[in-house]
């Protein structure tokens, strides 16, 4: 592990560097999902969702599906399907052991996204999954989301990344494919062609 030479260890010492937050940055957050806050889940085909377990150990998975996925049941309480896919089930586990989410809700083309936290639970009641139902395909089960915290974020990470802009994005072919890392980092025995079709197959049967 590398060792650094001049680390912030307190909130104080922070604060020296970065200055306080603005009033309005501090005022934006709410505990409930309001006409504007549905507006934007209900357009947002992405959300990434971070959890940890009870030693703190993180995680962040992205969830993706046409606009509208993420359900808002109430003022309070949204809930994301779960969808098929290699069954590793990080977020469900570190659920189990602790509730505390984060979400970061993305919209292609527009800079802002919004960022609610709350405390999960996984359920997997008939009525809510059929309102998931995806090409005749049922969710097994649903990552449910009490609200705590909802505010909206400033657009300044997507300018400076020119996130939607496609003549900055890199060669795609250039770079390390899915297979490739698979069998390098996984040490498997079949060769990259063999895994590519794997891939290849399950999205094409698997997506729900």
């Amino acid at each position: 592990m590398i060792s650094f030479g001049e680390v912030v260890r307190s909130e104080p010492d922070l604060r020296k560097i970065l200055g306080a937050p603005i009033e309005r940055s501090v005022r934006k957050e709410i505990a409930r999902l309001d006409a504007h806050c549905r507006a934007l889940i209900s357009r947002s085909p992405f959300v990434l969702v971070a959890s940890s377990n009870a030693a703190g150990r993180c995680d962040v998975s992205p969830k993706g599906d046409p606009p509208g996925f993420a359900l808002v049941l109430d003022d309070q309480t949204l809930a994301l399907p779960e969808r098929p896919g290699n069954r590793r089930a990080d977020t469900f586990a570190n659920v189990l052991e602790n509730p505390h989410v984060g979400l970061l809700f993305v919209i292609p083309g527009k800079l802002e996204t919004l960022r609610v936290n709350g405390r999960a639970q996984i359920v997997r009641d008939a009525g809510l999954r059929e309102r998931m139902c995806v090409a005749g395909k049922l969710p097994q089960l649903a990552l449910v989301v009490s609200v705590e915290q909802v505010f909206i974020h400033c657009g300044k990470c997507m300018l400076r990344a020119a996130l939607w802009n496609a003549e900055t994005w890199p060669d795609a072919a250039a770079l390390p494919s899915q297979a490739e890392c698979l069998v390098d980092h996984a040490g498997l025995s079949e060769s990259v062609a063999q895994v590519e079709e794997s891939i290849l197959r399950n999205r094409r049967t698997q997506l729900y």
